[in-house]
């Protein structure tokens, strides 16, 4: 079959763990066609390139809405009035009280958000329409409305422009030609790899075509949205006005999909929480390359005893504050032991962090470091991969007997996850889905104390024999649970599942005039001859199955 892989930030650009899953996952169902659809989320990934793209994914397309801008032609009289009641009516479903009918509100987005996706097909775009005065007007009523939330009541210019802008780029996708028949509409699944505005894509495809949606959620895009809008990111209003339009449109994801597969309970309770039918829910862990950590697992007596590794990115969600505390504490029991913290700064805000962390470290180890700022032959040392002193991911795990989690925010702790394939006793903060992943094969504290944690660093640093135990179970906990084969095998059961319930109602024939009961011929041919049925009246034409290159 034909799937319609919906990406966002990721696949097939280079970096970040839902990249390298996807590209696991083309390559593992090498049975079946795949079209990558791509929403780029910044200049960065553009730069970095594509990964290697394997045969079986037969085109890419991409789309850029962060730099999206309406180049055709203003909407007409009519198209205009049309824009006003739909996006007013959008906006009016958002910015309505929480104590209405959930159904009520959920079925007046998404009226609205098709009404909107039929009129960019009539006109073209509405790229430009949704970053117009008609469009700020029109978020102004809906604030001013009664019944709005109270921070949207006081919304100001600057609140109404930040907020169209990203709403502008959030709809992007209503204004692409991503749903004719030479493109979603041809294929036999959306494939959306996460939520938000990576499913909007599958969402039009299935109200234009009837094409099914399956939505995989490692980390929930709700979940993302609420943790970046902070009280120091925006205005109350901007806030407000934001969380309310991600959490409708997850509602609308999750109504529409047929089947959602988070990665976690932790995920799937978020899912639960926003409307989704448990019924049409499968949990389904990432797949993980298990080989690259195997010669670590298979050699324990490798790490140095003495030694508390820590790997991930370095931002504040990490708490590397709490585990310097907790280091210190640990210190005070076993002088002797190390701290390692392997990982690289994300953004701005995450190098400021890791100055931070650099000068706490140094003011809690006076004696050890050449200064204030200096680490010297400070017991803690930052490094990260690809450096002399941790050349690989793997390396890194290998130098330390017990790996540390400290984060206060989680989603699937894939670094716990690689800790468990390298056969490595965990200490871990009680947060997201760490307890699901480790089950009872680690220690687990409760997020933000610093004294929970180094109690159960120290008690695993002294018991050798204990930490082989956990380590052991661990190793063959993840090997059971989270490998690749486990996680293509998943899914390609549930493609077969999607596609017995809901196949898409398209009479395709091949150049000979052969029917083809997916959008490519099946994996089980009947054998002989099959004649073309005369298609009902009022059916669509046959579709010509055609070759089309990468681009």
């Amino acid at each position: 079959m034909r799937i319609g892989l919906l990406t966002e930030g990721g696949y097939p650009y280079a970096g970040g763990d839902t990249g390298l899953w996807c590209d696991r996952l083309v390559r593992g169902l090498g049975q079946h066609e795949f079209d990558v659809y791509a929403l780029k989320s910044g200049r960065q990934r553009e730069d970095d390139g594509w990964v290697p793209i394997p045969p079986q994914v037969r085109r890419v397309r991409t789309a850029r809405p962060w730099a999206a801008r309406d180049d055709g032609a203003p909407l007409g009289r009519r198209a205009r009035r049309r824009f006003t009641e739909h996006y007013g009516e959008l906006l009016a479903a958002v910015c309505a009280p929480q104590e209405g009918s959930v159904a009520e509100l959920a079925d007046r987005f998404g009226n609205a958000l098709y009404s909107l996706a039929e009129l960019a097909r009539d006109t073209g775009a509405l790229t430009g329409a949704f970053r117009s005065d008609h469009a700020v007007t029109a978020l102004e009523r809906a604030c001013r409305a009664p019944g709005a939330p109270r921070a949207a009541h006081e919304a100001r210019v600057p609140d109404l422009l930040a907020v169209t802008d990203h709403l502008a780029r959030a709809l992007c996708p209503l204004s692409l030609d991503w749903y004719g028949e030479d493109a979603l509409a041809a294929v036999d699944l959306c494939h959306a790899t996460s939520g938000g505005s990576a499913a909007l894509p599958g969402l039009l495809a299935r109200h234009f075509s009837g094409v099914p949606l399956l939505v995989t959620e490692y980390g929930v895009q709700l979940r993302a949205h609420y943790l970046a809008l902070g009280p120091d990111s925006a205005a109350p209003a901007v806030r407000a006005l934001l969380a309310a339009f991600h959490g409708r449109l997850a509602t609308e994801v999750y109504r529409r999909a047929e089947i959602l597969t988070p990665g976690s309970s932790h995920a799937r309770r978020w899912q639960e929480r926003c409307g989704a039918d448990r019924a049409r829910i499968r949990t389904v862990h990432p797949g993980m390359d298990a080989d690259r950590f195997a010669e670590v697992g298979e050699a324990p007596e490798r790490a140095d005893a003495d030694t508390l590794v820590w790997v991930g990115r370095i931002e504040p969600g990490r708490d590397l504050v709490s585990l310097l505390h907790a280091f210190a504490e640990v210190r005070k029991e076993e002088p002797h032991t190390r701290l390692r913290i392997v990982g690289v700064p994300v953004g701005a805000e995450g190098e400021a962090y890791l100055a931070q962390c650099r000068g706490l470290a140094a003011q809690l180890f006076p004696d050890e470091a050449e200064g204030l700022h200096a680490v010297g032959d400070n017991p803690v040392s930052f490094t990260e991969v690809g450096a002399p002193e941790a050349p690989t991911l793997p390396d890194a795990y290998a130098a330390g007997a017990v790996v540390v989690l400290s984060s206060v925010v989680e989603g699937f702790p894939v670094s716990l996850a690689e800790a468990m394939f390298c056969g490595r006793a965990t200490v871990s903060t009680d947060v997201g889905a760490v307890v699901e992943v480790i089950g009872g094969t680690g220690l687990v504290v409760p997020p933000r104390n610093p004294r929970a944690l180094a109690e159960a660093c120290v008690a695993l640093l002294r018991d050798p024999e204990r930490r082989a135990r956990l380590g052991a179970a661990a190793r063959a906990r993840a090997l059971e649970l989270f490998g690749v084969e486990q996680n293509i095998t998943a899914f390609h059961g549930i493609y077969l599942e999607i596609m017995s319930h809901c196949p898409v109602r398209r009479l395709a024939v091949d150049e000979a005039g052969e029917p083809l009961p997916f959008a490519v011929p099946a994996e089980a041919h009947v054998p002989g001859r099959w004649t073309v049925p005369t298609p009902l009246r009022g059916s669509p034409a046959p579709v010509r199955a055609g070759a089309e290159g990468v681009r």
